[in-house]
């Protein structure tokens, strides 16, 4: 039993290192960060937009990490915010942001990095084997999501 955790978590931490060495070094040579990845990929699948709180349910980041996130890329021109027809003062929080013409050009090349080290990393995996991969991985990770709020409800204090 002890094994299975050892393999487990020593498996997923180099995954997760790979990938953001990978990351890194690849949004280097884009002149972007590693963090930038995942806001630039979804807001490149909706065209539409997606607002702050969109973007921290999909990309699993807490709301400070995604606000300085899109404020890098609001710098560096790559996304911009639709028009609020409420007060001057609404929040960019509850605003769509979406890619400019930079940000999807941008985002046209991290997808073709992200394309290849896709394919780089699923070599002598056959699709049967990706499958059931996938299918034991969010397994396990909804197994340990229900392990956790369990631990959050009982140190909850009344």
């Amino acid at each position: 039993m002890i094994d299975r955790f050892e393999n487990l978590t020593s498996g997923i931490t180099q995954i997760y290192k790979s990938i953001q060495k990978i990351k890194r070094c690849r949004m280097d040579s884009l002149g972007l960060k590693g963090t930038h990845v995942m806001c630039l990929h979804y807001l490149s699948e909706y065209p539409g937009g997606l607002t702050a709180a969109d973007l921290c349910s999909k990309c699993k980041e807490d709301k400070a990490g995604i606000s300085r996130i899109l404020s890098d890329l609001e710098k560096d021109g790559m996304i911009a915010y639709e028009q609020q027809e409420t007060a001057k003062d609404a929040k960019k929080y509850r605003a769509k942001a979406s890619l400019t013409a930079k940000g999807r050009q941008y985002a046209k090349k991290m997808t073709n990095l992200i394309v290849h080290a896709t394919i780089a990393g699923g070599q002598g995996i056959t699709p049967a084997e990706r499958d059931t991969f996938y299918r034991i991985l969010f397994q396990i990770a909804d197994n340990l999501n229900h392990v956790c709020q369990n631990l959050e409800k009982q140190t909850e204090k009344p």
